[in-house]
Order: C-alpha cells, then sequence, then structure tokens
C-alpha cells in the first residue's frame, strides 16, 4: 500500500485540519490513524474509542464535507458524516470498556485501553497514531498525542464522530433495560435528572461505581456524605 499527497501543495493553503496527516504523509509515513474517545465525563456506561484510518483523498472529501470535533456538530449532522466516514475511511474500529473495568482500572486507563482495543481492530497496521489529548495509547506503534486534536486533525475528528455516534446508540439500546435513568436522553451524564433517579431508583448494573454521584448513591457510601 502506497499513501502520498495526490498533488503538491503549499503547505500555507491547506487547511489547518489536513496539515498533521498531510505532513506525516510527505515524510513518507504510510498509515495514519486518528484516535479519540468519548464518554470520560459520564458517570454510567462504558467509555468508547474509536480509530480512524483515512488516506489523501478521503482526508479531503471528509474535511470538506464538515467533518469536525464531534461536540460541534447536531446528531443528525453527526449520523450523516458517521455513515460517510465509514464509506469513505480506508479502515475504522471501535473500541469499548465497561463501568466495571472503568472501576478497576480508573477512568484515565479504562480510555487508553479502549483506545488500544481500537487500534487493534483495524485492519491496517498504523505506522503512526494521532490521539486526542496528552496522554499516549499502549500499543508499540509510534504516536503523537494532540491536545485538542479533534479540532486540529481531521482523523481524529473522525475517530470522535464514529465513537460519539456508535455510544450514543449503544446507550439508548441500554436506556430499554433501564428505562428510568433516561439514559436515551441523558446518555450516562450526570444531569439533574439522572442524579434525581439515582437517588430515587438506586444504582443499576451500568453506572460507575467508583465516581462520586454514584457512590453518594450507595447505601454503604451514603453516610459519609
Amino acid at each position: 500500500m502506497c499513501v502520498v499527497w495526490p498533488e503538491r501543495v503549499n503547505d500555507a493553503e491547506l487547511p489547518d485540519m489536513l496539515r498533521l496527516e498531510a505532513a506525516l504523509w510527505s515524510e513518507g509515513v504510510q498509515v495514519v490513524a486518528g484516535l479519540d474517545e468519548v464518554g470520560r465525563g459520564c458517570i454510567a456506561g462504558p467509555v468508547v474509542a474509536s480509530a480512524v484510518v483515512l488516506g489523501p483523498v478521503s482526508a479531503k472529501i471528509l474535511y470538506g464535507a464538515g467533518v469536525r470535533d464531534s461536540k460541534t456538530l447536531s446528531a443528525a449532522r453527526r449520523e450523516a458524516l458517521e455513515r460517510m466516514v465509514r464509506e469513505c475511511a480506508l479502515s475504522v474500529a471501535v473500541g469499548v470498556v465497561w463501568p466495571e473495568e472503568i472501576d478497576r482500572l480508573n477512568i484515565l486507563q479504562a480510555s487508553l485501553k479502549a483506545m488500544a482495543v481500537a487500534v487493534a481492530g483495524l485492519v491496517l497496521r498504523p505506522d503512526m497514531l494521532l490521539v486526542d489529548g496528552n496522554q499516549n495509547v499502549p500499543c508499540d506503534i509510534p504516536q503523537n498525542a494532540v491536545v485538542r486534536g479533534d479540532a486540529c486533525s481531521v482523523s481524529i475528528a473522525a475517530a470522535s464522530i464514529v465513537a460519539k455516534v456508535y455510544r450514543d446508540e449503544l446507550m439508548c439500546r441500554i436506556a430499554a433495560d433501564y428505562p428510568e435513568y433516561l439514559f436515551h436522553k441523558n446518555k450516562g451524564y450526570p444531569t439533574p435528572e439522572h442524579i434525581a433517579a439515582l437517588k430515587r431508583h438506586g444504582v443499576s448494573s451500568v453506572h460507575r461505581k467508583s465516581f462520586g454521584p454514584v457512590r453518594r448513591c450507595m447505601p454503604q457510601f451514603a453516610s459519609l456524605f
């Protein structure tokens, strides 16, 4: 497989979100994967990460279509772009770490593990990872951690969209088993309605028991707060 920028382009003329990938391709790095995760701030449900490998053509197409940080997009727009990413990307994979393991590892390590699982699921082995944030993924592939990477890398932004759509759909399915917590609305984030439901109904099997708002609703800890 040979990945090259399809035309000679002045770096100053490139949109900011294409520069990281273009620089790597121009240096001969063949397979570049963007990585991002969603769900770190939730108190219920898994943390989900995605890895996305783009080529020069798909990167331009997705940037032109409006691929950006998933948090800046409406749900409908994210879903439309997620379908485009899956159609255009050279490879896409998702990693999921569930609450029991989040409680055992801590949320940072669980997030990094979800990213490592996503990388392992790619059909192409990356030569370089572009990782959103300031932490490296536990794997033997060279990588660059990029703070606010979903705002400055089209690959990372594409990964953020895939992860967000996947997790939202998962939380809607979980909501069918736990309707009292309104997961279809809050997606596991600690909204006032969610906290009220926790206090009223107690802690479910999909809540993160090491997280403060959940611990405070557990009988063995409630008297300490």
